[in-house]
């Protein structure tokens, strides 16, 4: 069984390093994250410098053994991995971006997701439907990742990026499923509880727009709801997935990074990989951005591979969640 399959990696510097081409080669591989930012060197160094050397190594990961999807951070504004100071194309901010008249919005976004295809890229983490309840959120609001605090141009905003990723074929990961927006506290550092901030109608608008938007995904976040489940975030919460699976049977549902502060504090990103799974994520995504594990990636497969094998993960669970992976890997190659 391909276990790697349900793993989205990063990695440090510009070209594939020997430890990701063997971790492939003994396990598959679902897909590689890439960043501009390295939160180590602290420093603009890390998989990206200009259009040609992405799209190289976007070849270069595609050929590696299961044929991994190359995802990216392509929000716009403060979030976008793909700086125009590079020579990539401008994306404004989800605010800036709501405030466009349509037509521009549409030759903005098709600029941008033609030059993600283009590139190699075939998964973007977007767009952000958080509603922008609290201005204040040091996450959402204040860096102006949330197109609004109106739920229907939300929506709408969100129909957009749809039509221009579909175009182009690039599938799109709605993010950050329950919804953030009203949070008072950044998931980087610790875990959040939305409790008495989730409105209905926010978790609504993930479940009408994930199997109409192309890619059909949902990026979990490491917040909690309480009245859902009082121990465990929602990236390891098999009632919080429980709900949502229910309402989304076919969903692929991603990991926000496990590297995040709040679950390095609670288990550790291998303990929280095997509970996350065992909870019902289909992906496992490690940046290897806040901290350097890249060493220990292929201990936490062997795990999961061991858990399957032990019984200790549900065998059936585990394959669906693999053959979801695959159905994207066939519609977006």
């Amino acid at each position: 069984m391909s276990v790697g399959e349900l793993f989205i990696l990063g990695f440090y510097g510009k070209v594939i390093p020997p430890w990701l081409k063997e971790f492939a080669a003994q396990f598959g591989l679902g897909g590689v994250i890439l960043f501009d930012y390295s939160c180590q060197t602290r420093q603009y160094d890390n998989n990206i410098a200009s259009p040609a050397q992405v799209q190289s190594l976007c070849a270069e990961i595609a050929a590696l053994p299961s044929r991994p999807l190359v995802f990216i951070d392509q929000e716009g504004g403060l979030v976008r991995r793909l700086k125009d100071s590079c020579g990539f194309q401008p994306l404004p901010s989800a605010k800036e971006f709501n405030l466009l008249a349509r037509a521009e919005k549409q030759a903005v976004l098709a600029a941008s997701y033609g030059e993600l295809r283009r590139l190699g890229i075939r998964y973007n983490f977007a767009p952000v439907i958080d509603v922008d309840y609290n201005p204040d959120n040091p996450n959402i609001g204040r860096i102006k990742r949330s197109y609004s605090p109106d739920t229907g141009e939300v929506e709408a905003n969100a129909r957009l990026v749809d039509a221009a990723a579909r175009q182009a074929g690039v599938g799109l990961c709605l993010k950050h499923f329950p919804g953030i927006g009203g949070a008072n506290v950044d998931s980087h550092l610790e875990f959040m509880d939305i409790s008495d901030a989730l409105r209905p109608e926010q978790e609504e608008l993930f479940y009408t727009l994930a199997p109409r938007t192309y890619g059909d995904a949902v990026l979990v976040s490491h917040a909690i709801v309480r009245q859902w489940d009082a121990q465990h975030p929602m990236t390891l919460s098999s009632a919080g997935l429980g709900r949502l699976r229910r309402r989304l049977p076919e969903t692929l549902l991603i990991t926000d990074d496990m590297q995040m502060q709040g679950l390095q504090k609670a288990l550790g990103t291998s303990a929280a990989s095997l509970q996350s799974i065992a909870a019902g994520m289909d992906m496992i995504c490690i940046g290897n951005n806040l901290f350097d594990q890249e060493q220990e990636m292929a201990g936490i497969a062997a795990a999961v591979a061991g858990a399957v094998q032990d019984g200790a993960l549900d065998r059936t669970a585990v394959q669906r969640s693999i053959a979801r992976v695959r159905k994207r890997k066939a519609l977006l190659a």
